[in-house]
């Protein structure tokens, strides 16, 4: 995955009018925390990051204290209409750590004919990797399956250097058999009082 480079500031202001200003000067209010570190509060430019986040667990590079630190996002707030980042929280990550993150399953192929349905059970999937190569996602073929097949977190193939955090028989997606169209069914009664008549 590759690092994201952000041009973040001090921020020196706090209180809900503080962050209206930094949102209105094209800003979003963060903070980053971890490694024992006393949290550090940041005013990241607003459309940069909404664009970086379009990358799930984006690594991000944020100065510090006049250093480049790696980050990771770990919640994000939005406004509940517009969706806009109101604030967002930063892990502080170092070269060669392990993290947990959920990343997302991308399904490939056709199921066998019927018309049956991917439900997905996890939305994500629970792994463990190094931060500065986290995978931005993993694809499971569904080829040929039919309803009642399940795959599980165990049948997936990750890329090297990523462990599952989730037990290997969690089901991730299961195949469900299709519902009968409701416009069928009123055709055939439709058809059945006609023939009454």
């Amino acid at each position: 995955m590759s690092e994201i480079r952000l041009a973040a500031e001090p921020r020196t202001e706090f209180g809900k009018g503080a962050a209206r200003r930094a949102r209105r000067a094209g800003f979003v209010p963060g903070v980053v925390y971890g490694h024992g570190h006393t949290p550090v509060h940041l005013n990241l430019p607003s459309h940069d990051l909404m664009m970086a986040l379009k990358t799930p667990n984006a690594l991000l590079v944020v100065p510090i204290d006049g250093k480049d630190e790696f980050v990771l996002p770990k919640a994000v707030q939005r406004e509940a209409i517009k969706r806009s980042i109101e604030h967002v929280d930063l892990l502080l990550v170092k070269r060669g750590e392990k993290v947990a993150v959920e990343i997302p399953v991308h399904v490939e192929g056709e199921l066998a004919p019927g018309g049956n349905l991917v439900e997905h059970v996890l939305n994500a999937l629970p792994i463990e990797a190094e931060a500065l190569h986290l995978p931005e996602s993993v694809t499971v073929s569904v080829e040929g399956l039919e309803a009642g097949a399940a795959i599980t977190a165990g049948d997936i193939k990750l890329p090297a250097n990523v462990s599952l955090a989730v037990e290997a028989d969690a089901v991730v997606l299961q195949i469900i058999a299709a519902q009968a169209a409701p416009v069928e069914e009123e055709a055939e009664e439709a058809a059945e009082e006609t023939t009454e008549a």
